[in-house]
């Protein structure tokens, strides 16, 4: 029996004419998003894959190699979960606006919205309030839409006008809108203090979600959100979705007004989550700590842990304020060229 596209080695010559014009797509935007930057500014940079430390995020998983020292030694190196810790160097370094095409990879992902190499679009504004990249992930977005001639973004059924004012939804009022949830009393004024578990346990359980014994604060949390609230978001027009707890907001400053709340926002397209940006922490003492409770909820959970990059820590001190935003490439390309997967729009598969 003759196998059909989908069956198909991604090499064939059937499955990549019917891959071909999503590919397409993928290059005219870059390009066309490469220009927007260099017309305001921006310096490309190249961010280095192997490092010392991939990311210090529970719940990111890395790819681990050996390089031979100097001195004949295996030195363990990991790729790059983001290029965030470089960039932030070339922040101390004294760049001011800074972009990167950069390839990252993040092990245990797949499906059609992930896989385990693909391409973070990441920029850096030095002096810059984070609102700055809202307005600048809404220019992208239509700039995505009209490089392509489509007026609306499309994945699974759903559609968003990308030409559509945002809407700006807050956390806290997204999970009292479709939860029911009281998420800000259950927060800590305390960046170092520990959320209410038991309260959201007990407001989780009245409005009849799942949660166990063994359940922490962020789980539930995290039920909660890709539950009730995630499906509803970019429904019809994008969402900027703001203000997270700021123990979901490992690198971002807190919000000057509630110390409960952090600089953070994610874009989201069509239910699909097309960004995540911070009002960047450039606290070292800070960081270190939030970087060492990440590390030790991963050693409980998964038994491992990755090594901190004490060199970034030593660089954020001399790092201006600053905001940055990682941007899923190929999920903006998936949602504006109405793509099925995020296979269609890479060049080939592991």
């Amino acid at each position: 029996m003759h196998s059909g596209p989908e069956e198909s080695p991604w090499w064939s010559t059937e499955r990549h004419l019917a891959r071909r014009p999503f590919l397409e797509a993928r290059g005219r935007i870059k390009t066309a998003v490469r220009r927007w930057f260099e017309d305001r500014g921006f310096t490309e940079v190249e961010c280095p894959a192997l490092q010392v430390s991939p990311g210090n995020e529970a719940h990111l998983h890395a790819f681990r190699t050996e390089k031979i020292g100097s001195d004949g030694l295996p030195v363990t190196r990991y790729l790059h979960t983001s290029p965030e810790f470089t960039a932030k160097k070339l922040l101390a370094a004294g760049e001011t606006a800074i972009f990167d095409f950069a390839r990252v990879w993040r092990n245990r992902e797949g499906g059609p919205l992930h896989s385990n190499e693909f391409t973070l679009l990441e920029w850096y504004r030095a002096g810059a309030p984070y609102e700055q990249l809202m307005d600048d992930a809404t220019e992208l977005m239509r700039l995505a839409a009209q490089t392509l001639g489509r007026k609306e973004f499309t994945w699974k059924g759903r559609t968003a006008d990308p030409f559509a004012e945002p809407e700006r939804l807050s956390v806290c009022a997204a999970f009292e809108r479709y939860a029911g949830i009281d998420l800000l009393t259950t927060l800590n004024p305390d960046p170092a203090g520990a959320p209410d578990r038991d309260g959201l346990a007990a407001q989780a359980i009245a409005r009849g979600y799942r949660v166990v014994e063994d359940d922490s604060w962020t789980d539930i949390y995290s039920r909660i959100l890709v539950q009730s609230v995630e499906p509803n978001l970019g429904m019809g027009r994008p969402t900027i979705f703001h203000e997270y707890p700021t123990c979901e907001a490992a690198l971002s400053r807190p919000v000057a007004r509630d110390s409960r709340l952090a600089e953070r926002f994610e874009l989201y397209a069509c239910g699909v989550e097309l960004a995540n940006a911070f009002g960047e922490l450039t606290d070292p003492a800070e960081q270190r700590r939030r970087f060492e409770e990440e590390m030790a909820i991963k050693q409980a959970i998964y038994g491992e842990t990755y090594p901190i990059d004490e060199d970034f820590l030593a660089a954020l001190a001399h790092m201006p304020q600053a905001s940055g935003i990682a941007l899923g490439f190929e999920r903006l390309v998936i949602v504006a060229s109405g793509a099925r997967s995020i296979k269609d729009v890479m060049w080939g598969e592991v």
